[in-house]
């Protein structure tokens, strides 16, 4: 079965070294929490708040060791009046039989506003 596994993560400013940064840290920790192998992992979205044009994120994820044969893909949000500045926004696509309540959704830094109810 296929569940979605969202997570979110903001940055203080727009620089290429703080998106790849923050991503990998993001993804990394959206892994670790749900005990996710690599090879079962269908496919990752990586979306940013429109105020984020100094790196592609999916480069971030794209060399992390083992991560070379994942499809990932790169998206700007929908740019809402008030929403949450310099965000990334990330959902991976897993192959588990883990229970949808039982998926623990990463939520770091100014991010945790965006689903309190999630932030465990």
């Amino acid at each position: 079965m296929i569940r979605g596994v969202r997570g979110a993560t903001t940055i203080a400013v727009d620089e290429q070294e703080l998106v790849w940064e923050a991503t990998a840290q993001l993804v990394q920790e959206m892994v670790k929490a749900n005990n996710i192998e690599i090879e079962h992992i269908a496919s990752v979205t990586v979306s940013t708040t429109p105020d984020i044009t100094s790196a592609f994120p999916a480069k971030a994820v794209r060399t992390l060791e083992g991560w070379q044969y994942v499809p990932i893909m790169c998206t700007h949000e929908m740019n809402v009046a008030g929403a949450l500045p310099l965000c990334i926004r990330v959902l991976m696509l897993v192959n588990t039989d883990v229970k949808q309540a039982d998926v623990q959704h990463i939520y770091l830094n100014d991010a945790v506003s965006l689903r309190p109810d999630l932030v465990r």
